[in-house]
C-alpha cells in the first residue's frame, strides 16, 4: 500500500465547491464603498465587519505561506523519489510493488498540483486584501478573497488530516451498512434515518456513490441498508462510525422516562483497484438460503444472500445484485473484508483465531447517542464530542466527529 496520503482530487475538489455553495449568506458586502465621508479606515472596517474579515484573510494567507510551502517541498521530494524508484525497476518484475509505487507517484503529483494552486490563490487573496486598504473598497473582490481564505483553510485541514491516514487499508473505499436493532418498527425507522444521514454526508462530500441496496421487513420499513462509496480514503474516514448508534427519547410528560432505540453501523473496506486475496475454509461458512432453497432467483434484487463465518459469528449479506450467484459473491466479498479488518485490529494470525466474544465486545459497543426531547444533544462516545444541533447532524453534518476521531486515533 502506498504511503503517500494526499487528499484525493475528486472529494477535495468537490468538497471545496460544496463548501463555497454552503457559504452563501455568510458575507454580505456592498460592491463598492465611496471614499467621501469614509473617515478612518480602521473605524470603517469595524463598522462594516470588514476589519475582522480582513484579519481572517491575512491569517489564512500566513498559514498557507508557512504550511503549504513546506508541504510542497516535501511532496516534490516524494514525487522525485517515486519517479526514481519506477525508473530503476521493470514494472513486470513485481506487479504489486509497481502498483504501490505508481499509486504513490500519482498521489504526490496530485498533491503538488493542489499545493501550487493553493499558493497561487493565497497570493491572489493577499493582493486583494492589500487593495482593500485603498480609497475604494471593492466588496465583491473582498468577498472573493474571503472565500479563497476559507477554501485554503479547509484544504489545509483536510491535507493535514489525510497525512495521518497511513493504515494498510486506509486508502480503500467504504461500504456503509446500517442494520435495524431489535426494537421493531421504531428501530427500523431509526435505521432509515441514520442511512439518510450518511447519504446526505456522502453527497455533501461529492463522493462517488456505487451500489445502494435496501432490505425491507414485513412492516415495509428498512431492516438493512448498504451504500458503497468508491472514493479513496473513505474507509479510514468513516471507520470510526462503526458500532451501535442509539436514539434516546426522553419524555417531558413522564419524569425520568427514557426510550432507547438502536441501530448498528458497519463500515467495510471497499477494495477499489486490487483483488482481496483472503481464503476461508468452506466448512466454516454457512450460506442462507442455499441455492436449492432459493429456487428461481434470476430477477433483480430477487435473492438476499447471507454468509456467516461460524467460528466468529461475523456475517454479511447482499441483495442488490441481479442474481443469486452475484449476491453470493458480493456477500462473500463483504464477509472477507469484515474478517480481514477484525484480524488486523485484534492482531490475529488468521480467521480461525477470532473469538466470538471479542468481536461482540469490540464491534457491538455503543458509538454515539442521539438525545431527543426537551434537551437535544448528540454525544460521540469515541471522541467525547457533544453537539447540540441534532437536526444538523442528522442532515449529514458529522465532520466534527470524523475529524475528532482521526486526530485522537492517529494524532
Amino acid at each position: 500500500m502506498a504511503t503517500a496520503t494526499s487528499p484525493p482530487a475528486g472529494p477535495a475538489a468537490s468538497s471545496r465547491a460544496s463548501a463555497t455553495r454552503s457559504r452563501a449568506g455568510r458575507l454580505s458586502l456592498p460592491a463598492a464603498l465611496p471614499a467621501e465621508g469614509r473617515g478612518d479606515s480602521a473605524t470603517t472596517y469595524k463598522e462594516l465587519g470588514l476589519y475582522s474579515w480582513k484579519r481572517r484573510v491575512e491569517d489564512a494567507v500566513i498559514r498557507v505561506e508557512m504550511t503549504a510551502s513546506n508541504a510542497l517541498k516535501w511532496e516534490e521530494a516524494q514525487r522525485i523519489k517515486h519517479e526514481e524508484v519506477l525508473q530503476s525497476r521493470s514494472l513486470w518484475d513485481n506487479p504489486a510493488k509497481s502498483h504501490e509505487a505508481l499509486s504513490a507517484l500519482s498521489d504526490a503529483i496530485r498533491a503538488v498540483d493542489h499545493l501550487k494552486d493553493l499558493l497561487y490563490k493565497a497570493e491572489e487573496a493577499k493582493l486583494i486584501s492589500q487593495l482593500a486598504g485603498m480609497d475604494v473598497i471593492n466588496g465583491e473582490l473582498f468577498k472573493q478573497a474571503y472565500d479563497i481564505s476559507l477554501d485554503a483553510s479547509e484544504f489545509l485541514d483536510r491535507y493535514e488530516m489525510y497525512k495521518l491516514l497511513k493504515g494498510p487499508y486506509d486508502k480503500e473505499g467504504a461500504c456503509i451498512i446500517v442494520t435495524a436493532g431489535s426494537e421493531g418498527v421504531a428501530s427500523e425507522l431509526w435505521a432509515e434515518k441514520l442511512f439518510d444521514m450518511y447519504t446526505c454526508w456522502a453527497r455533501r462530500q461529492g463522493c462517488k456513490e456505487g451500489l445502494v441496496e435496501k432490505t425491507s421487513s414485513t412492516s415495509g420499513h428498512i431492516q438493512f441498508a448498504a451504500m458503497e462509496i468508491e472514493s479513496e480514503y473513505m474507509f479510514a474516514i468513516l471507520s470510526g462510525e462503526k458500532g451501535m448508534h442509539r436514539m434516546i427519547n426522553s419524555s417531558i410528560d413522564t419524569y425520568g422516562t427514557e426510550e432507547a432505540i438502536s441501530a448498528r453501523v458497519d463500515i467495510i473496506p471497499l477494495f477499489l483497484d486490487r483483488p482481496l486475496n483472503f481464503q476461508l475454509d468452506d466448512n466454516d461458512l454457512e450460506i442462507s438460503p442455499s441455492l436449492s432453497e432459493c429456487g428461481n432467483r434470476g430477477r433483480r434484487n430477487g435473492a438476499t444472500v447471507r454468509v456467516q463465518h461460524i467460528p466468529s459469528g461475523v456475517a454479511a449479506e447482499s441483495s442488490g445484485e441481479r442474481s443469486y450467484f452475484a449476491n453470493s459473491l458480493k456477500a462473500m466479498s463483504r464477509l472477507k473484508a469484515k474478517l480481514l479488518i477484525v484480524i488486523t485490529e485484534l492482531g490475529l494470525s488468521g480467521a480461525k483465531m477470532i473469538d466470538k466474544q471479542a468481536v461482540e465486545e469490540k464491534y457491538y459497543c455503543e458509538t454515539r447517542r442521539y438525545m431527543f426531547g426537551p434537551r437535544k444533544l448528540v454525544h460521540d462516545l469515541n471522541t467525547g464530542i457533544q453537539l447540540s444541533d441534532l437536526n444538523s447532524v442528522l442532515e449529514g453534518d458529522i465532520e466534527p466527529f470524523i475529524r475528532g476521531r482521526i486526530i485522537s486515533r492517529h494524532g
